[in-house]
C-alpha cells in the first residue's frame, strides 16, 4: 500500500465530500482593477490577466500567494493552457482573472490542480463570450480531502512538474546553444556584402487561399501559412497536406514566408522546400524564387538579425502582417555559392546533432505531461460520500 493509500484509509476511508469553492478560500476580486495610467509604465511587478502575465508595471495591488482563475476568454472553453494558475509576491491583477487566497500552499496547489482537471462547462456562460462569473466560481464543487491527503497529492504531482520543468529548461538551453552557434557562423567578415532579398529574388509572389475544408487526403501537396509556424523548420521535403483547390505553386529550392501571424517576434517565419514535387502555396504565404543555395538562404533568414528585420510587421486588428515590399528590404550576408555550400554543410551537421540530442527531450516532456495528467486525474478522483 502506498503512503497516499494509507492516508486515505486513515483520514477518509468512506469517501470525500464536495465543498463549494466559495467556502474554501477567500475571494479578493473586489480589490482587482485595470492597471492605472500612472502604473502602466514598464516596471518590476507582474501584471496578470485571464491567461497569465500580460506585462510588468510600476505598482502592485496584491502582495502574497494567490490562485488566479480565468474569468473570461476563449481559453475557458479551449483549455489550451491552464485556467487556474498560481501567482506570488507583489502583483497587479486586472478584471479578467479571479483572485483567490487560501490558508496553506498545499490547499492552494490542490485547488489549482483540481480546477485544471475538471469539466467546468456547466459554470461557464457563452452568451457573448465565455465567462466564469464570481457567482458560478463560488458554486464549483470541489472534492476536498483532509489536509494530510491534500499535502501528499500535491507532493506527488509537484515532483512530476519539477521533472518536466528540468527537461524543458534543458531543451531551451540546447536551442539557445544552436542559435548562438548559427548566428556566429553567419556573422561574416566585412568583405561579404549584405544584400537585400529584393536583389536576390528572381520572383516573389503571394499564394492563394486554401480553406481548411479544401484540404483533402488526395490531390496536390500544399502548405497553408499556419503550418510554417507549427510544422516546418529550416527546410522540408514533403508536405503534410494536400488539396485540389490551389492555384499558386512552389517547387524545389523556393523559400516560403508566412506573412500573417500572432506576434511580431515570429512574423514572417520562413522555410525552404527541398522536395521535388510541384506544390500549392496557400494564402498569406509569399513564395520567393532565387538562384542561391536554398538552405543557405533559409539558415540566414533564421538568424536573430534577420528575425529582427522581419519583426517590423504591422499590427492590424490584433493580427501581425508583413508584405512583399517589407520582405524585399530584409538584408542577409551573401558570400559566394562555394562558401554558401560550406556553411550549409557545417550547419546541417550541427543541426542534425542538435536534433539527435534534443529529439528525445520533446518526446520525454510530452510523456511526462501525459503522465502528470493521468496521475492528477486519478489522484483527484475520490469516492463520493453519499449523504
Amino acid at each position: 500500500m502506498s503512503r497516499l493509500d494509507s492516508l486515505i484509509a486513515e483520514f477518509c476511508p468512506n469517501g470525500v465530500e464536495y465543498v463549494p469553492l466559495g467556502k474554501i478560500g477567500t475571494n479578493l476580486d473586489s480589490k482587482r482593477k485595470p492597471v492605472t495610467k500612472g502604473a502602466r509604465e514598464v516596471g518590476e511587478y507582474p501584471y496578470y490577466g485571464a491567461s497569465g502575465i500580460v506585462d510588468y508595471v510600476s505598482d502592485y495591488i496584491f502582495d502574497g500567494d494567490f490562485l488566479l482563475v480565468s474569468e473570461d476568454g476563449a481559453n475557458l472553453v479551449a483549455r489550451k493552457t491552464p485556467i487556474a494558475f498560481s501567482a506570488s509576491g507583489k502583483i497587479w491583477v486586472n478584471n479578467h482573472a479571479h483572485v483567490l487566497q487560501f490558508e496553506t500552499y498545499e490547499t492552494r496547489r490542490y485547488i489549482e490542480m483540481y480546477l485544471n482537471s475538471i469539466d467546468l462547462s456547466n459554470y461557464i456562460s457563452t452568451a457573448a463570450q465565455p465567462k466564469l462569473s464570481q457567482t458560478n466560481l463560488n458554486k464549483i464543487p470541489i472534492q476536498l480531502p483532509p489536509f494530510e491527503v491534500q499535502r501528499e497529492i500535491v507532493r506527488i504531482l509537484d515532483n512530476f512538474m519539477e521533472l518536466t520543468a528540468e527537461l524543458t529548461a534543458e531543451l531551451t538551453a540546447r536551442k539557445k546553444q544552436y542559435s548562438y552557434y548559427r548566428d556566429g557562423l553567419l556573422t561574416l567578415s566585412d568583405d561579404v556584402p549584405m544584400v537585400a532579398l529584393g536583389d536576390i529574388a528572381t520572383e516573389m509572389y503571394r499564394g492563394s487561399g486554401i480553406k481548411r475544408d479544401e484540404v483533402t487526403e488526395a490531390g496536390t501537396p500544399c502548405v497553408r501559412y499556419g503550418e510554417i509556424y507549427t510544422i516546418y523548420n529550416i527546410w522540408f521535403d514533403a508536405c503534410i497536406s494536400r488539396t485540389q483547390a490551389g492555384t499558386k505553386t512552389f517547387e524545389h529550392g523556393d523559400v516560403l514566408f508566412a506573412i500573417t501571424g500572432e506576434s511580431v517576434e515570429e512574423i514572417a517565419k520562413s522555410c525552404v522546400y527541398m522536395g521535388h514535387e510541384k506544390c500549392f502555396a496557400g494564402g498569406d504565404i509569399v513564395v520567393m524564387k532565387h538562384s542561391q543555395n536554398p538552405k543557405y538562404i533559409s539558415y540566414a533568414l533564421s538568424t536573430t538579425n534577420a528575425q529582427m528585420q522581419k519583426s517590423k510587421g504591422k499590427v492590424k486588428s490584433k493580427v501581425v502582417h508583413s508584405s512583399i515590399p517589407a520582405l524585399k528590404e530584409i538584408t542577409i550576408p551573401l558570400p559566394s555559392l562555394t562558401e554558401q555550400e560550406r556553411i550549409v554543410s557545417i550547419l546541417d551537421r550541427f543541426d542534425a546533432l542538435t536534433i539527435d540530442l534534443s529529439n528525445g527531450l520533446p518526446a520525454e516532456i510530452m510523456m511526462r505531461r501525459k503522465q502528470y495528467e493521468y496521475y492528477r486525474n486519478m489522484l483527484l478522483a475520490f469516492r463520493k460520500i453519499e449523504i
